[in-house]
């Protein structure tokens, strides 16, 4: 904006003055903590060696991977818009934890690439194959996370949470449609995460008028692929009632993935249902409980009869008694029914994870189709093509799903080293937005923290060093 602060006093306290200085200071010190994890599991040059940089080497300022890191990490810190790397072009820490530069040299470039610059790399990061490379960056990047903590090996064994989650868009978006359900225009994307850690692994963008389980069966087979060569030996699958349709849990049991999923309920499981609908013998209690009933159910669709559990609940203050149904490949003798309640329970983890994803990231889906009328201030001598609008916008939500995953190393190495349990919102307040000051001596610059924020980085940074080696 321009504004220079002229030095004015408070009036609740005449002896502060407050005026602005050429001084280098950041509200964004945690843009190195986050670059340090980046350049711990040395996930940007994987990408960007994998990725296509259609630039003409003249026209070239900022590299691929400081773009890179520049749009991972303006989501991570809070920065929603490419227009805030305008505002922060000049930010100390921001500009040394984009750079691919040593030393000093930071400074001596542009600052932070703007809007127009980060607009067309999301355009080019959109071409196919570099989305696919950016895709499969969240689950390579929980992949050497996962195995430093485990002594670099797989695990044995993880379960796979795989939900929808509305995105609501405004103005005229491609694919945005109205969704009756959720009552609003959005976009429906298919979300996978692991339950057990929290962790990211893969987001499609869907139109917003699509099916919970379109397209499912391929987006949880090609995960869990990618997974079992780089997470775990064994992997489970759970996913909500919107799912299990007979092709989706055929091609689930082809593979010899284990599911367990959520029934909806209709008459032909009702009557199944009805024998088992009766209070237990003895006075009824003063807080809910539930029990099981082991079912064999064949719905209209389904090939074959599978294990439904019948699960009653039973409140105090209710008369009749409620139920749900839960449909699984795992045998009883894997599992029993109490067990397999148990299990399926624990989804409420990974909706947590995705509501943080929503809300603290909260991913601006807002790219146009507009074709560019305007080159560095000219007009082209021709008219160039306009964007995949729904590609860049896929784009956007795979880098808020970046940007969440490497926050969410940081927050595990916080909670491995402090003990207790820490959210992303907390990470980003106590962390990462603490307020800094950037000295530069002769040719060394120091980083001076705000000192609330010391103990915490002096906690987290040494367990970020051990992620180092952890890459293939």
């Amino acid at each position: 904006m321009g504004e220079t602060l002229k030095p004015v006093v408070a009036g609740f306290n005449r002896s502060l003055s407050i005026e602005t200085r050429a001084e280098r200071l950041t509200g964004d010190p945690g843009a190195v903590l986050l670059r340090e994890v980046l350049d711990a599991t040395d996930i940007v040059p994987w990408m960007t060696a994998q990725m296509k940089d259609d630039r003409r080497e003249a026209d070239v300022v900022h590299d691929l991977p400081s773009l890179v890191r520049t749009m991972v990490l303006l989501a991570a810190q809070g920065w929603r818009d490419h227009d805030d790397a305008d505002a922060l072009r000049h930010d100390p820490a921001m500009r040394l934890a984009v750079s691919s530069s040593a030393g000093l040299t930071p400074f001596s470039e542009r600052g932070l690439a703007s809007q127009p610059t980060l607009s067309r790399c999301a355009a080019m990061l959109a071409q196919p194959d570099n989305l696919k490379v950016l895709r499969q960056a969240a689950l390579e990047l929980a992949g050497r996370n996962l195995r430093s903590e485990n002594g670099g090996e797989r695990r044995d064994r993880i379960t796979l949470d795989v939900d929808s989650l509305p995105v609501e868009v405004h103005g005229h978006q491609p694919k945005a449609e109205w969704n009756g359900h959720y009552k609003t225009r959005i976009y429906h994307p298919l979300v996978t995460s692991i339950a057990e850690t929290g962790d990211m692994l893969d987001a499609r963008l869907r139109p917003g008028n699509v099916g919970t389980a379109e397209g499912a069966l391929d987006v949880i087979l090609d995960v869990v692929d990618r997974a079992e060569a780089s997470l775990c030996k064994i992997t489970h699958v759970r996913i909500d009632a919107g799912f299990p349709s007979g092709t989706l849990l055929a091609g689930l049991e082809a593979r010899g993935v284990h599911h367990v999923a959520r029934l909806r309920a209709n008459p032909a499981l009702d009557r199944l249902a009805a024998p088992h609908m009766k209070r237990p013998v003895g006075r009824r209690p003063t807080e809910p409980r539930m029990w099981t009933h082991e079912l064999d159910y064949q719905a209209g669709t389904w090939d074959e009869p599978r294990r439904v559990v019948l699960v009653v609940k039973e409140r105090p203050d209710d008369l009749l008694l409620d139920r749900f149904f839960l449909v699984t490949s795992i045998s009883r003798f894997q599992m029993d029914g109490q067990a397999l309640l148990d299990h399926y329970r624990q989804r409420g983890k990974a909706e947590g994870h995705m509501g943080e994803l929503m809300d603290v990231l909260d991913p601006a889906l807002s790219s146009t189709n507009r074709a560019k009328s305007h080159v560095r201030g000219k007009k082209p001598k021709k008219v160039t093509p306009a964007v995949d609008a729904f590609a860049c916008n896929e784009v956007r939500l795979l880098i808020a799903m970046l940007a969440y995953q490497v926050m969410h190393v940081a927050r595990r190495a916080m909670t491995r080293t402090t003990k207790t349990p820490w959210s992303l919102r907390r990470l980003r307040e106590r962390v990462l937005r603490a307020g800094a000051r950037l000295v530069i001596s002769a040719r060394r610059m120091t980083l001076i923290l705000a000192e609330a924020a010391a103990p915490f980085w002096a906690a987290v940074w040494p367990q970020i060093q051990m992620l180092r080696g952890a890459s293939p």
